[in-house]
């Protein structure tokens, strides 16, 4: 079975990342900031996939908590991120809750996840989308094959720091993404393997350029 790999240009900076993070456990505002410009894209791209134009708001409270913990924190550049995701995710759900409403959810979970294709199905889907009209359709996924997504690809987690965000099982978290990624391979006709599965590929992050 393919695995989601993470995107290379999230791997190449968490170094930096988890270095400014320890810069900015020390009192480093600047550091903190450069922590930030890191994290917030991505952070941003996965709350508008669950709470739709309310995702800076709730980016906003989550910062917050964040800057008020980050002395708690234990962990490298990957985990800082996992760490993050998690908080967004705890406010974005009691976001909803305050709200009374669900993420949108679209289709059946019919999907049968099969053997892996010839060719990178997901990578092409993704590369085919803008970012606003990638996460629009991510948004009609059944939630947790949306959240494995936004995790995943937008967020850049690998599959156990996704699967504790969620606080489910690695493999029930890979094959969520997955479906989700062959979900929209299939609305968007990507090549003919849409139909029969998706690929080991390493997909990019959603807006970073080519």
């Amino acid at each position: 079975m393919g695995q989601v790999r993470q995107p290379r240009r999230v791997q190449a900076y968490d170094g930096e990342l988890g270095a400014a993070v320890a810069r900015a456990q020390e009192g480093d505002e600047a550091a903190f900031a450069v922590a930030y410009r890191f994290v917030q894209p991505g952070l941003l791209g996965y709350l508008h996939g669950i709470v739709g134009d309310d995702a800076e708001d709730v980016a906003a409270d989550a910062w917050l908590e964040i800057a008020r913990d980050l002395g708690r924190f234990k962990g490298d550049g990957a985990g800082f991120r996992g760490w993050t995701a998690t908080i967004a995710r705890h406010r974005a759900l009691d976001h909803l809750r305050r709200q009374r409403v669900r993420p949108r959810a679209g289709g059946t979970e019919q999907d049968v996840l099969d053997l892996p294709g010839p060719h990178s199905t997901h990578e092409q889907a993704l590369e085919s989308l803008s970012t606003e009209r990638a996460l629009e359709l991510v948004r009609g996924l059944p939630r947790d094959q949306a959240e494995a997504v936004l995790l995943r690809v937008v967020v850049g987690l690998d599959g156990p720091a996704a699967a504790r965000v969620l606080g489910k099982r690695p493999g029930a978290v890979r094959t969520a993404a997955h479906r989700g990624l062959k979900r929209l391979a299939r609305q968007l006709g990507i090549g003919g393997d849409a139909e029969t599965g998706v690929t080991d590929g390493a997909p990019r992050t959603l807006g970073e350029s080519t």
